[in-house]
């Protein structure tokens, strides 16, 4: 059945005129993705053969197709690997879907059914499923592009950047790894044939954000390309922002791959209306650890090999130093920015002094635009929360200490009432202050006893001088007794 299908399929290359003219559409999708597509079809197909095929040179290849042939209204389907195909009688609908999309699945297809005029095309659609890759500046691209068995070893393979209109030749295997059509991409790009394992390999190095773009691994035949593979690149750049004021002092860091970059001069530069940037420092080329060389008197430069960091300092900073700056690889002629800086100088009111490096602010050497002006916001709000903190902490102090001050003083009070027998008028008021408007109330007795005898010698304590006082006799008791009306709570009466 399958050599009776295939031969059907073969036919109308004898015969064109049994092909249905489709138009070809186009889809692009990213590695990875699920691709789903529905074909119509009438009346006459209804009981017949569906397959959905890969169409190359005109010819048909059949990758999956349904299972049978039905009277009935039905759903028949099939899967073969990731590819399920499934037919709808009932909406006369034949549908297919492609599940974890390779860039090797990139083709042209085809919904088809046999009839007995031979095969009918219901849809042809071109798919193309694309690396996407993102990289950051400096990084290294490296792709791999696997071809047919359609293309031999004397193929010529090339690596070019798309735009609308062409695809720009950047590297082939026909030529020595010196010829480029670009410029910028000088000895940048190589490109590799394994023809056994029918692989192409190609390496982009030091990329820069210009490198973002399409590109197409693709055979390269009498000025013409052919895709093999598509690969969409996004490149990022590292950014850093500074703030300082005038007088002080700023220190930049720009972290690189050491072991890839470490023999490289760097440069600092600052950019400018055009898309040039004026070299202020760079590092010279001794194979020491630290590489320090100052520059035009504010500007030092250092590069730390072993850490892979790029130190660069600005001293007596003036307002006109505001701008945009790079670190950058200085390779001959041309800069490969490591990190872009933006340094913003605030201008010193007048009477303000500076010194050091008052009034500067670094950001996070990674470069993921920090904000060091975010800093002395956190530190102002900290201050305020502690400051109010400390103030109800001390507020709650002296409440307990006066509070504490006031219950010693009643109890105080209390005690001076019974316990000093000088203070008469004092007594007096408190009888009055305490005394209850009911003559029913509980009373309350205090009763002192004298019983030692005193002489004439005994210190007599009273409220009274002692020259009004009078001798008592020897054998005689005095009672005192002070009588305070205290009203109970409502709770303790019988």
């Amino acid at each position: 059945m399958a050599m009776e299908l295939r031969v059907l399929l073969l036919l109308p290359l004898c015969f064109p005129g049994l092909h249905a003219q489709t138009a070809k559409e186009e889809e692009s999708l990213p590695e990875g993705s699920n691709f789903s597509i529905q074909c119509p079809y009438t009346a006459e197909a209804e009981r017949e053969w569906k397959a959905w095929c890969r169409v190359r040179d005109g010819i048909c290849e059949p990758l999956v197709r349904t299972q049978y042939q039905t009277r009935y209204p039905q759903r028949n389907w099939a899967t073969k690997g990731k590819i399920t195909i499934e037919d709808d009688p009932m909406n006369r609908t034949m549908s297919i879907t492609m599940a974890d999309l390779q860039t090797e699945d990139s083709h042209t297809y085809a919904c088809v059914h046999n009839s007995n005029r031979g095969r009918v095309t219901l849809r042809t659609i071109s798919l193309t499923v694309f690396k996407e890759l993102h990289k950051r500046e400096l990084e290294r691209l490296f792709v791999q592009c696997k071809y047919s068995t359609l293309m031999t070893e004397t193929d010529i393979k090339a690596w070019c950047q798309r735009d609308q209109t062409s695809c720009k030749i950047l590297a082939r295997t026909d030529k020595t790894s010196s010829w480029r059509s670009s410029k910028a991409l000088e000895d940048r790009t190589s490109i590799q044939d394994d023809t056994q394992r029918r692989i192409v390999t190609i390496t982009m190095e030091k990329l820069q954000t210009q490198d973002s773009g399409t590109y197409w691994c693709a055979l390269y035949s009498y000025s013409n390309t052919i895709q093999i593979m598509e690969v969409r690149l996004s490149v990022s750049k590292r950014t850093q922002q500074y703030t300082a004021r005038e007088s002080g002092n700023v220190s930049v860091q720009c972290p690189y791959s050491a072991p890839d970059y470490a023999a490289v001069r760097k440069a600092w530069c600052k950019k400018g209306a055009t898309k040039s940037c004026a070299i202020l420092a760079f590092t010279n080329l001794k194979s020491s650890r630290y590489h320090r060389t100052p520059q035009q008197g504010r500007i030092m430069i250092q590069d730390d090999t072993q850490r892979g960091i790029v130190t660069i300092t600005m001293e007596k900073l003036r307002a006109q130093d505001s701008g945009v700056y790079w670190c950058a690889l200085y390779e001959l002629t041309q800069l490969f920015r490591m990190v872009e800086v933006t340094l913003n100088i605030s201008e010193v009111s007048a009477g303000t002094t500076l010194s050091g490096t008052a009034g500067t602010s670094q950001s996070n050497p990674a470069g993921n635009t920090p904000a060091p002006s975010s800093n002395l916001n956190t530190f102002i709000l900290l201050s305020v929360i502690l400051s109010v903190v400390f103030i109800l902490a001390l507020v709650s102090l002296v409440a307990l200490y006066v509070r504490q001050r006031k219950q010693r003083g009643g109890s105080r009070q209390a005690e001076d009432i019974y316990d000093k027998a000088e203070d008469i008028a004092q007594l007096d008021s408190t009888e009055r202050m305490e005394s209850p408007k009911d003559d029913s109330k509980d009373l309350k007795y205090v009763t002192l006893n004298f019983k030692s005898r005193l002489s004439s010698e005994d210190p007599l304590y009273c409220n009274v001088e002692p020259s009004q006082t009078r001798r008592m006799p020897e054998d005689e008791d005095v009672e005192y007794a002070i009588i305070a009306f205290k009203q109970l709570p409502t709770n303790d009466k019988g």
